[in-house]
């Protein structure tokens, strides 16, 4: 295990295509990371250059207090468990598990204790003399998994590993890798798009956007307390309802109803203010502001139903009890919970706070 220190991480192709804007973290040993965000925003870059699959143009990678910014992928005593399977298919579950092992001259009895002892860890032991076409895809998962394992790295690095699993199999295997790390210790960096997989596997998340960490945090932290609009966008399923309105003296309206400013925020308030409110702090009791519009569309989910409407310029979710009776055309009056409402800058869309 190891201790991985990031200090202004840089990526540029050339002086005005920059990929990465100077990322800066300490992954403590044996924490699970995920980097979380979009396609294109950069995360697998960040970690191909913790791999040292990507030449880093500026700043510095430690791994375990050692400076790897020159070292060989091979020599960083780390193991990459890609989105791709990428196993052998002519060898069986125990060769592929054993191969980078051979290939490095380790002992063949040490070989049989660390492959036996994965394949107790992931459940493998009776699949060790198939070949991967015999196996499903969260088998063949877990052999890659396995062959990371055995070579007892300092750190995991996981790029996208889920994304080519069905629903239910990737469900299945976050509690595989959420059980494996409880299991091992060992530091972990985990790359997804998908942000149910990084509320629920991660001990701290990197939020990426356009190449720049917009928020570093434990999830439920960054669930609650967003700095920036992305953020607040991206993280939460659904995503938080954004009522973009003009400031009018101490309140913003909305163009529907107004929303009264803090008081510690109305020296920091523009005139373009946005208001955020997630979807299950909409209630139609209480006494917070109303928003009043027809219901749209309907998402029956079983306990619970998004209900859908248009309110002002944009569309609003809220979530209700999946038994209750609402249905498309229905009038709501909704009220946002008393201190669950958000305020943005709408021009720079960062998050108003106290003092800045």
């Amino acid at each position: 295990m190891a201790e991985i220190v990031l200090k202004d991480v840089q990526k540029s192709y050339t002086k005005d295509v920059v990929v990465i804007h100077g990322v800066n973290m300490t992954i403590a040993d044996g924490e699970f990371i995920v980097i979380v965000g979009p396609s294109g925003c950069g995360k697998s870059t960040l970690l191909r250059m913790i791999a040292g699959l990507e030449t880093i143009t500026g700043g510095e990678i430690s791994i375990g207090g050692r400076v790897v910014n020159q070292v060989e992928p091979k020599d960083r005593n780390i193991a990459m468990v890609f989105q791709n399977y990428a196993l052998y298919p002519h060898m069986t579950v125990y060769e592929n598990m054993s191969y980078g092992l051979r290939i490095r001259r380790v002992a063949r009895d040490q070989i049989k204790e660390r492959v036996e002892r994965a394949a107790k860890i992931l459940e493998l032991g009776p699949f060790l003399q198939r070949r991967p076409r015999e196996l499903s895809g969260g088998q063949r998962q877990r052999v890659a998994m396995g062959r990371a394992i055995v070579r007892e790295p300092a750190a995991f690095l996981f790029d996208e590993p889920l994304s080519n699993l069905d629903a239910k199999l990737r469900v299945q295997m976050r509690l595989e890798i959420q059980k494996l790390h409880r299991r091992l210790r060992t530091t972990s960096i985990f790359v997804t798009h998908d942000q149910v997989e990084a509320m629920t596997l991660a001990d701290r998340m990197i939020v990426m956007n356009a190449g720049v960490a917009e928020q570093v945090g434990r999830p439920i932290d960054v669930y609650d307390d967003p700095e920036s609009l992305f953020v607040a966008g991206f993280i939460g399923s659904p995503a938080m309802n954004f009522l973009p309105g003009k400031r009018a003296g101490d309140e913003v309206d909305l163009g529907g109803t107004s929303v009264e400013i803090p008081p510690e925020l109305r020296a920091r308030a523009g005139a373009l203010v946005t208001v955020g409110i997630r979807p299950e702090h909409l209630t139609p009791l209480g006494s917070g502001p109303e928003l009043r519009f027809t219901v749209e569309t309907v998402e029956a989910l079983g306990a619970d139903a998004m209900v859908h409407g248009a309110f002002g310029e944009g569309m609003v979710v809220a979530r209700v009890d999946g038994h209750s009776p609402v249905k498309v055309g229905d009038s709501l009056n909704m009220r946002a919970m008393p201190g669950r409402l958000y305020f943005f800058d709408t021009v720079t869309g960062k998050r108003l706070r106290p003092g800045g």
